[in-house]
This record gives C-alpha cells, structure tokens and sequence, in this order.
C-alpha cells in the first residue's frame, strides 16, 4: 500500500479496548467460567456487558429472532451457572487495575480508602425469585421486595471502583419471602453465595474486607455510614489492620469509654466542653470503643461538627487517632463516591431492570457485569483525564456502538463487492485492491482509517 494511515482514530471501539487490555478471557477463566462447549464465555459476557449501551433488555434480546448470534438457553445457562465465583472475577479486576493503572496516577501522599455501602435491589413485582426478602429501605423508611447490595470500593480521591458486592437476603427468616432452594450441591460457588446471602451484613464486611487486602490493595482505612458503625465491627476490622472512619449513631444503645465510665453519644456530647460561636467542629475527644484479644484498651477518637441542615450535630469516629480534626472531616467526605457509583448503577447501568430472572445466580450475576460497565467508564475518565460526566460517558459508548455498527455492515457490504468484482474476467486483483483503498481513502477517518490499517495488516478482507 502507497500509504501507511498514522491519524489516530477519532472514535475507538472503547468496549473492545477494555476488554482487550484488562484480558477478561483470562479473568473469567481464573474465576471458574470455562468453555463446555459451543459459544466461548467471554462472547457471552461481552454481549451481556454491551447490552445497556444498545438500549436493550436481555428479554427483548434474545427474543429478537437470535440476532445477538446466540441462543436464549445458552445464555441462561451462563448467567444461571452455580459455579462461576463472581466474586473472585470482580476482585481480580479491580485489583489489577489499582495496581498496575491506577496506581501510577495516584501521588504517594493521598489516601487511599475502601468504602462500604449498601443500597436497595428492588424487585417489588416479583413473586417466585429465590430468596426474595422484605428489606427495609433507609430513604423511603419503608419496606421493599428484594434484597440489599452490599458494595464494597476503593476509591483515591478521583477515582472509583466496585471491588466487591454481595446479593443479601433478610437475616431473619420471616422476612424472607421465598425460601432457599435446598437442591445444590453444598460445595458449588452458588451454594456458598446463598448460606452467605441470609448472614448479617456487617458479618459479610468483614470478609470481604479480608479478601480486597489479601488480593494486593494496600489501604488502611475503611469509611462507612453510620448502618454499621458498631464498635464490635471496629474492632474485627482493627484486628485486620484496617482502620475506620464512620459517622456514628444517636443511640442509647451503644457505649463508649470515656474517663473510667461507659456513655453512650449524647450523654458524652453533653459531657465534653465545646467551641464558642459558629465554628463548624465543635468537639473532639478520645475515647476508648473496647479492648483487643490481648486486653488492651483501643483508642479512637470522635470529631463532633455542626450539622448546617439543621440546628444538630454530627459525630464521626476514627480509629486512627493519628489523624487530625480537618483530615478525619475531609476524608470522610469521599464516602459520596459509593453514593454516585448506586445513582448512575440504577439511573444509566441498568441495575436490578435489565435482568427479570427468577434465579438468584443469574441476579448476582448481574449485578457484577453492572459494576464492570462501571469500572469501564470509571477507568476511561481518568485515564484519559476526561473532563465529561459519567452519564456523558455512557452516552458517548452508545453512540459508539451505532457506529460500530454501521461499520459493521458497510464492511460486509465491501467484502460482497469485492466477491462480486473478482467474477468478471477483465477486473484483476491489483485493480480491486486498488478500487476499495481509493475508496476507503475517500471515507471519514472513524471508518476509512481503521479499514486501511488492517487492510495492510491482512487482518481483514476488503
């Protein structure tokens, strides 16, 4: 060819390009999803994962005359699979990106943290899924069929990313509606995600705070809301080597240690001497939520600061008394970033619509691809210091993938005409290759520009 096409394209497929540097066909096979037989896992995965750019449901998807090139049963079997473990394909994928990404973006000065949240799956018209609960949502103060998502990420200050989650079920068992089915073999994946699902939550925190550290994500802090600020909690935690920032509750229920006596949080409020005028910390004070296996006392300290809704306050503790006042404030201030990832979870990924399964498998499955769209988008924002918001992002990968598809079929189109053209006697192969590049020349760039490439690279027939 007469000329090498060097100008970047403007539009790269950004799907395509996640899967290909993040090596997901390893990842998934490292997770225990191998190929039996037919469709190979990460072309089922890839379909599931572009399916929320395209603007369909699965539903309509596959009942769409088999135009995603695969059958209905063969991709129930994928997400209904008990022995795939999601969890370990999500970790791998995050830990790898923190470490060999993102980390090089991230100054050896700024904190790094894990934060945990949980936010509602909603599944309030169903009646048959499996292990269907009564959960109570915090916002609304009301209950709601379906279950809890508990989410755990890290997060740098700019970045993002889901590093684990769970499906939970209500704890108590009248509140689930539909039992657990009683079938599977006790040593499968799936098994041990359902006797994990009727756990209390913060008992499930706490492995998987376990498993991010033991995976190689090196933090010591973990922040969350005042849901699972228990100091029985801190103390596991503590003895993981993970310290916590967590807004506390207003309760008579839980004591602290404070001069020789145990108080609950608004007797000690009452107690300590606060700042005059309208400083926004009031207070702080040490305080002691315990002792260790060893019977040593483990300090933490409480900031108390002006509540600016309301004429309250707000305390959050730290176990890393190290920390000063305005560090624990603005630390605990990254928490918001688990609150963004549920919003544009629910509003743009599709989360708990996409998938109407009855199984709690294909459910839990969904809800890891939602996090690895996430990660994607999370990954090309700051990697290519993006300016654009999330859902500017998203929309951008949908138009992306239009184009994709109209080059799809123009390609198909060129492949015909080439076959057609070699038929007639007087056209010789130097004089079509010469036709399609003089045309392909003539294209956009977003679509002559990578057909040239592999033109010369023989990758393609054009």
């Amino acid at each position: 060819m007469s000329k090498i096409v060097t100008d970047i394209v403007s539009c790269e497929n950004q799907i395509h390009q996640f899967f290909q540097n993040q090596r997901i066909s390893s990842l998934l096979k490292r997770s225990n999803i191998d190929k039996e037989k037919g469709i190979a896992p990460v072309t089922l995965f890839r379909m599931l994962f572009t399916l929320v750019f395209t603007g369909k449901n699965l539903y309509r998807t596959l009942e769409g005359g088999g135009n995603c090139g695969m059958a209905k049963d063969t991709v129930y079997r994928f997400l209904n699979s008990v022995h795939t473990h999601w969890r370990r394909f999500l970790l791998l994928l995050s830990s790898r990106l923190i470490r060999e990404e993102l980390r090089q973006l991230t100054g050896a000065g700024n904190m790094k943290v894990l934060i945990a949240d949980d936010t509602l799956y909603r599944r309030n018209r169903s009646r048959q899924v499996e292990l269907l609960s009564r959960v109570f949502d915090h916002t609304d103060h009301r209950y709601y069929r379906g279950f809890r998502m508990l989410t755990l990420g890290w997060s740098d200050g700019n970045s993002f990313l889901p590093v684990s989650c769970a499906l939970l079920a209500s704890s108590s068992e009248k509140n689930r509606l539909v039992p657990m089915h009683s079938d599977l073999d006790r040593r499968t994946n799936g098994a041990k995600r359902r006797r994990e699902a009727i756990r209390k939550a913060t008992d499930v925190l706490v492995e998987m705070v376990a498993e991010a550290t033991a995976s190689g994500i090196e933090v010591r802090h973990l922040l969350f809301d005042s849901w699972f600020a228990y100091p029985t909690i801190m103390r596991k935690l503590l003895a993981q080597g993970m310290h916590t920032l967590c807004m506390l509750k207003v309760t008579e229920k839980i004591f602290y240690r404070y001069q020789g006596e145990d108080i609950h949080l608004a007797a000690l409020y009452r107690k300590i001497r606060k700042r005059r005028g309208r400083a926004k910390i009031l207070a702080s004070v040490r305080i002691e939520i315990g002792k260790d296996d060893k019977g040593v006392p483990i300090p933490a300290k409480i900031v108390f600061v002006r509540d600016r809704r309301a004429k309250k306050w707000l305390a959050l503790l730290s176990t890393d008394t190290a920390l000063s006042d305005e560090e624990i404030i603005t630390t605990y201030k990254r928490r918001w970033d688990i609150e963004v990832f549920f919003k544009m979870a629910k509003s743009f990924l599709n989360l708990a619509k996409e998938c109407q399964s009855r199984s709690y498998d294909a459910l839990v499955a969904q809800a890891h691809v939602v996090c690895c769209r996430y990660i994607m988008l999370a990954l090309a924002k700051r990697t290519n210091q993006d300016p654009r918001t999330f859902g500017t992002l998203f929309h951008a990968c949908c138009e992306e993938l239009e184009q994709v598809t109209f080059a799809e079929a123009l390609a198909i189109l060129l492949i015909l005409l080439k076959q057609a053209l070699e038929t007639v006697p007087e056209m010789t192969r130097d004089l079509i290759r010469s036709m399609i590049e003089r045309f392909l020349r003539e294209l956009p760039p977003i679509y002559g520009a990578r057909w040239l490439l592999d033109w010369q690279k023989n990758a393609v027939s054009c």
